[in-house]
């Protein structure tokens, strides 16, 4: 297996930049020092690129090794590339079962529900969406938002089920997940698990951010005076939480 040392040929990584799924990718990459070519694409226009490598949602990776369309099996294979001090996962098992039951608890719970509450504040605000779906994708895509954007606004109302009833779930399940993980920062750890950064502080800092909004986070966020006044109030409740605090560590430490 090729270790991170010798890693020479870029990864192609396949994204819609906004997306905090391929903000775990990217995440992983840079602290595995790995080099990688992002490749951004707008809605609906990533399924072009996907496809072909026969993937749908993004991130896609492809690597020598064949593409991984899925962002906890980029961080699988990444830590079987990396070296001993640089893993992702624990080599203890107990410890690394614990990092996956809490990956997969993001992953699965916390990812949708932030995006669906994020979603429904802003996906009637044409140039914040705008700004937010066109940065860094090619010319072509960027000039085809105002065409694709009412018909691809209807399809992430139905795809991701979002509604004011839903929204509101999605804020209450973000809360429950936040009070988790600040019970386990309570006795004092610098991590969630172990003594060492793992793949679930990267995925929940990650999946967490557009209910922290980091300022350090690469792709362009808004500021607050931008959002509608709730989204505001509750993101500034969120950062407020010894979760959200550790979602801001992370990223100041990962820029640091």
């Amino acid at each position: 297996m090729t270790n991170v040392s010798t890693q020479e040929k870029s990864f192609r990584l396949i994204t819609i930049p906004i997306s905090h799924y391929c903000e775990k990718a990217r995440w992983a990459l840079k602290k595995l020092q790995l080099p990688y070519v992002e490749e951004p694409h707008m809605p609906p226009f990533h399924r072009f690129a996907t496809g072909r490598v026969g993937g749908k949602s993004t991130p896609v990776m492809i690597t020598e090794a064949g593409a991984f369309t899925d962002s906890a099996d980029i961080l699988r294979y990444l830590d079987e590339i990396a070296s001993d001090n640089a893993k992702l996962y624990p080599t203890n098992p107990e410890l690394r079962r614990q990092v996956e039951e809490l990956e997969d608890l993001f992953d699965e719970q916390l990812g949708p529900a932030t995006r669906r509450w994020g979603y429904f504040y802003v996906m009637d605000d044409y140039k914040f969406m705008q700004r937010r779906w066109c940065q860094g994708v090619p010319f072509i895509e960027g000039a085809l938002f105002p065409v694709v954007f009412p018909w691809m606004r209807s399809v992430l109302q139905r795809g991701f089920n979002i509604t004011p009833e839903s929204a509101a779930q999605a804020y209450e399940q973000i809360k429950s997940i936040f009070e988790q993980v600040s019970e386990l920062l309570s006795d004092g750890r610098t991590y969630l698990v172990g003594d060492s950064f793992s793949a679930a502080d990267l995925t929940f800092a990650a999946l967490a951010a557009p209910a922290v909004l980091p300022p350090e986070h690469p792709m362009r966020r808004a500021n607050l005076q931008e959002l509608p006044s709730k989204m505001a109030s509750e993101i500034s409740t969120f950062r407020k939480t010894p979760a959200g605090a550790y979602v801001l560590r992370l990223y100041r430490d990962r820029n640091s």
